[in-house]
């Protein structure tokens, strides 16, 4: 499997920079698989045996501040 490496648009990010939710959603799905994998912690079960799970609470933490970002962000 390849993994997408394009850069976002300037039009998309200029979009998203002005409150455009489709635009926003497009940044939220470039790094979908980033802040999955931030968001990845080792969990054990009663019997001591390990799993990776993501947290999902801190995956709405990372998604929250990416668009907090991309609201603030200046485009000169």
């Amino acid at each position: 499997m390849q993994k997408d490496k394009s850069i976002i648009p300037f039009p998309v990010i200029e979009a998203a920079v002005s409150g455009d939710v489709d635009a926003i959603n497009a940044v939220l799905k470039r790094y979908e698989g980033y802040i999955a994998r931030l968001s990845t912690r080792r969990l054990y079960d009663e019997d001591g045996h390990s799993y990776m799970v993501i947290d999902e609470e801190m995956r709405r933490r990372l998604e929250t501040k990416l668009i907090t970002k991309i609201l603030e962000f200046k485009i000169a």
